[in-house]
């Protein structure tokens, strides 16, 4: 379970945009809680096992601590001011870290310290976290969706016109013809031999329409394409992206009937009902014999002996920037680097998204863009202290953690239980103006870290990187302790 105090503070002082570059640091920045007196800080080590990590003399205390896998944009890491944030770059040690930042690093179960409390990822896909390990420790795994939406539709586009005018066997012929001391002779004799088509008045079938797909449905457009699309979970906000000519689909075989070109924009996921190989000899089937295939998705999504025996077959092209190893020299084939989100502009945009997800949660205990956790968010009433709780998705665990406070005397103001999966997520603001004792939440947090069936708890109260406490497997972990005097 996760405990989170916040402050009574303005909405100023903790909105948090979802452009970065629209909210200035004083804007975004968590304000200390708002009590009478002074508030008594103690470290409290908890019991059972007590596990330090790394080089302590480098901790900074009084601030998150984030650890940084790959080179991580600057300007996605600015985002962080220097007052509440210590950032930790690839290569320097950040053991003690409340929160990891990469990309395609492959982390590891060992490399998540006990202080971890938030994973985010610069990009959509999480295939290099152990997602479900995480899920089981009570850490929500953050993405950026739509961050490199622009980037990879620019390279869709491209991939279209490589694949419709054999450009890149026309560059390697010339080199060798250059080599030869021929270029000027036969430029205009061997223009003959890369013919190709062109895209206005072709069809494209765009299997998946979320933020890639519909950005490239609405471009392709603009071209003068006919559209196909197919995506069963078609949200809202992407069908308003769409142009209105676009016809969807029942299935991907229908949609891909009378394609010339199929651009796949499709998650991987594993396992039965999954989508490996969903690109196989099935849809295959219902392709023209020239359709050009763009997979700047997953290379997984394709059955690669069955696209290798209608590329054998057929005048029809594949370009994908994901190695195949059976398809990498096929004479049909484009493979490229995986350049989809290779520009300085959408490892920016990612990078921004990351942080500011990461901050809205340490700092707010919001929830938003996580691949594990319920979307969660509770505006913070004035005078209020507010407790995050993260538990296992059981029967009656709700009414175990509010009979805590109850018997704590203390006044809930408003809640929020939100549940997925296996996990559930509960936000609880709490009264306490009318209290004219010293509080101590110190027993409080530990009852509720405690309670069976509870992982993890945090307090925010302004200072950063303290109130943290999980429960490892019965043994008591916590960080530092407050006791505030109301």
């Amino acid at each position: 379970i996760a405990i989170i105090m916040l402050a009574a503070c303005s909405k100023s002082a903790v909105a948090f945009g979802r452009n970065a570059a629209a909210i200035s640091s004083s804007q975004r920045a968590v304000a200390p809680l708002v009590i009478r007196g002074m508030a008594d800080i103690a470290v409290e080590h908890g019991r059972g096992e007590w596990k330090t990590y790394g080089d302590l003399s480098s901790y900074k205390p009084g601030k998150f601590q984030v650890k940084c896998f790959n080179k991580i944009s600057p300007v996605g890491l600015a985002q962080f001011p220097e007052d509440l944030y210590d950032v930790r770059l690839d290569g320097q040690d950040g053991q003690n870290a409340h929160a990891i930042l990469l990309r395609s690093h492959k982390l590891q179960e060992n490399e998540v310290a006990h202080t971890v409390r938030a994973i985010a990822r610069c990009g959509a896909g999480t295939n290099n976290i152990p997602v479900s390990r995480m899920t089981e420790l009570g850490i929500p795994v953050f993405n950026t969706p739509g961050a490199n939406a622009n980037a990879v539709k620019e390279l869709v586009i491209c991939g279209m016109l490589l694949g419709s005018r054999r450009i890149v066997d026309g560059i390697n012929h010339m080199k060798k013809l250059g080599e030869q001391g021929l270029a000027r002779e036969r430029v205009e004799k061997d223009k003959a031999i890369f013919g190709g088509q062109e895209l206005e008045g072709k069809r494209l079938a765009v299997i998946g329409l979320g933020h890639i797909g519909s950005l490239t449905a609405r471009d392709a457009y603009n071209l003068g394409m006919k559209l196909s699309g197919y995506d069963p979970g078609l949200s809202i906000q992407s069908a308003l992206k769409l142009p209105r000519d676009l016809t969807l689909a029942d299935s991907i075989a229908s949609a891909v009937s009378d394609a010339d070109y199929v651009s796949i924009n499709i998650p991987y996921i594993k396992g039965e009902n999954g989508t490996h190989g969903i690109i196989g000899e099935e849809v295959i089937s219902h392709f023209k014999p020239n359709t050009v295939l763009l997979n700047f998705a997953r290379g997984e999504l394709v059955d690669s002996q069955a696209l290798k025996t209608f590329l054998d077959n057929g005048n029809g092209r594949y370009v994908s920037d994901f190695p195949d190893d059976l398809l990498w020299d096929h004479k049909n084939a484009i493979i490229l680097p995986h350049l989809g989100a290779s520009t300085e502009e959408a490892e920016d945009a990612a990078a921004s998204m990351a942080a500011d997800t990461i901050r809205e949660f340490l700092e707010t205990g919001a929830i938003r863009n996580s691949v594990n956790f319920p979307e969660t968010e509770l505006e913070h009433p004035e005078g209020a202290v507010r407790f995050t709780v993260v538990n296992k998705n059981l029967p009656g665990m709700l009414a175990h953690i509010t009979e805590v406070f109850a018997q704590a005397n203390l006044n809930i103001i408003q809640q929020i239980n939100h549940s997925r999966g296996d996990i559930a997520y509960n936000v609880i603001d709490v009264d306490t103006s009318d209290k004219e004792d010293v509080l101590s939440f110190k027993n409080l947090q530990e009852q509720i870290t405690m309670l069976d069936g509870v992982i993890n708890s945090r307090i925010i109260y302004g200072t950063p990187g303290t109130g943290f406490a999980r429960n490892l497997e019965g043994k008591y972990f916590d960080s530092l302790h407050a006791q505030w005097e109301v």
